[in-house]
């Protein structure tokens, strides 16, 4: 029987809910448990691809075309998983689900209401989630006395009445504030969010509580007193120097061992050899020489925009024994090309709408000319499509129809099957696809096989009909959806290392097994910087 686990947050949002949930999972999983992951988003849009990453941080992409919450993000990379649709829940969701059944007829005669049919609605995703696995680790987004999440809340204070006690376990993280002008650390935050969280009804069995700094004993002490949890399931959960520590941080304190205990659950094996390895390479890494990379974004007053971007970026990094140092470039600033020559290598990544695409084209032929180690993706390749187009082609009003849906040359355009869509929410070209790779190509040599399967979010695509101009001036389709006749890559063979991907390579990467494009791109950056 799945034994589950809620983590819910409370004072304040963003404490690293989704780190913690991430971190207990790879610790059950090294006691040889099979463990899954789910997200609950309170919010009342269907899913996160209409939401700007200013708001709600990156959009990350499942293989079976979900757009999510980036925790995802963080559930695949800490437990080495593949989610998908199953693995996230959003208050839109459910209440669309609600109202078409109550509209097909199937609440005839009753009276719809939050409890019992939303709350029925949220435990059956639950159980779905978890079927055929010793673990479900559900994290409820938003913080405790959010109105958003009390169906939640409730639907999980629901689930221990209706299974054995020992079946589900409930974490609370929560906020202990450093104040400077004391010089101590607050408990009355936690006191008060562990009461609200008494109020819905749950009581806590363990509470791990985020700091500036390690807890004192008696700090910990007051804290399980003034919330009746027992000291030992009290947990401190301090700044950690990287997320990867945390795991580590969390299993020194007992936390794996508190929760097989509450779930009575017993350890077969104890295998975490592979993560160890790589946080000590993480270190020395980190004590190497940097390699610095340019971002050239459109949302990069938000780091968490380009999350499993630089996250790829510091797989590539540790594997090539160095650390990676990132220069968000804003390409509307007078400066932006004195900030792309001090960089290593130049990172175009996707976005939607027209602001600094001139300054990305501009960055992209600045990459291009230098010889810089330039790395694509989405909106990134197309960009490099259209500088090419302009610069080397002499198509001087080459454009994407996206930017000016009246240009003589549309290098990049709506793809066919997107000229009909009405609707802007999961209507894009999303999820995993394949695409064959010519032999003998820089693709080719990167990934070491001619046939890969990565991850798309788009509407506009490379035109196409302009592939026999572009090859016959040094520019290549070395990837290419055959069933869809797609260009899916494409590099300057002339050049030390230049490639532009339709698809999201950084949403595959993971810290023990880095995506084989940034690995490659970090290699030719550091190589650069020797130079």
């Amino acid at each position: 029987m799945t034994r589950y686990i809620f983590v819910t947050g409370g004072v304040v949002s963003s404490l690293g809910k989704g780190i913690t949930a991430a971190s207990i999972g790879r610790l059950l999983k090294a006691h040889g448990l099979s463990v899954t992951i789910m997200k609950c988003d309170p919010y009342i849009n269907v899913d996160a691809g209409t939401m700007a990453p200013f708001q709600h941080g990156e959009v990350f992409v499942t293989d079976d075309g979900a757009e999510t919450d980036l925790d995802l993000g963080y559930y695949e990379r800490f437990l080495g998983i593949d989610t998908g649709r199953v693995n996230i829940m959003t208050a839109g969701q459910i209440y669309q689900a609600v109202i078409a059944k109550e509209r097909a007829g199937g609440y005839l005669g009753q009276t719809v209401q939050v409890i019992p049919h939303i709350t029925d609605e949220i435990k059956s995703r639950f159980h779905k989630a978890g079927e055929g696995f010793d673990i479900a680790i559900i994290e409820i987004g938003g913080t405790v006395g959010d109105i958003e999440s009390l169906p939640f809340l409730e639907a999980a204070r629901q689930m221990r009445p209706d299974r054995m006690r020992n079946d589900v376990l409930y974490l609370h993280v929560t906020l202990v504030p450093y104040l400077h002008a004391s010089d101590e650390l607050k408990t009355k935050p936690t006191q008060h969010s562990v009461n609200k969280l008494r109020e819905i009804g749950i009581d806590p069995d363990i509470i791990v509580c985020r700091a500036d700094k390690p807890l004192a004993k008696d700090i910990k002490n007051k804290i399980a007193l003034f919330t009746s949890v027992p000291k030992e399931a009290v947990i401190d959960a301090p700044d950690a120097s990287s997320i990867y520590d945390v795991p580590l941080v969390l299993k020194k304190q007992g936390l794996d061992e508190q929760i097989m205990m509450l779930l009575r659950l017993r350890s077969g094996k104890w295998d975490f050899d592979e993560w160890t390895d790589f946080t000590t390479r993480l270190k020395n890494a980190c004590s190497a020489a940097p390699v610095r990379i340019a971002i050239a974004g459109k949302y990069t007053k938000l780091k968490d925009s380009y999350k499993s971007l630089t996250e790829a970026v510091f797989h590539g990094a540790i594997a090539n024994g160095v650390k990676a140092e990132f220069d968000y470039v804003d390409v509307e600033a007078e400066d932006f090309k004195e900030r792309l020559a001090k960089a290593d290598g130049l990172i175009v990544p996707g976005g939607f709408g027209d602001r600094g695409i001139e300054g990305k084209i501009e960055a992209v032929r600045f990459a291009r000319e230098s010889g810089m180690p330039f790395l694509g993706i989405c909106l990134g390749m197309q960009c490099a499509t259209i500088e090419f187009a302009r610069n080397v082609l002499g198509l001087k009003n080459a454009h994407s129809t996206e930017f000016n849906p009246k240009t003589a040359n549309p290098v990049v355009d709506l793809m066919a099957a997107q000229k009909t869509v009405k609707e802007k929410g999961g209507t894009m070209r999303l999820g995993a696809y394949p695409c064959d790779i010519k032999k003998g190509t820089l693709g080719h040599k990167i990934y070491g096989k001619t046939s890969i399967s990565e991850r798309h979010r788009h509407r506009y695509e490379f035109n196409s009909k302009y592939i026999p101009a572009y090859e016959k001036k040094g520019m290549s389709v070395c990837g290419t959806n055959r069933k869809l006749n797609l260009p899916e890559m494409v590099e300057i063979k002339k050049h030390p290392w230049f490639m532009g991907v339709q698809f999201h390579p950084e949403f595959k990467s993971r810290p023990l097994m880095p995506h084989p494009l940034f690995f490659s791109f970090v290699a030719a950056a550091v190589k650069n910087r020797k130079k």
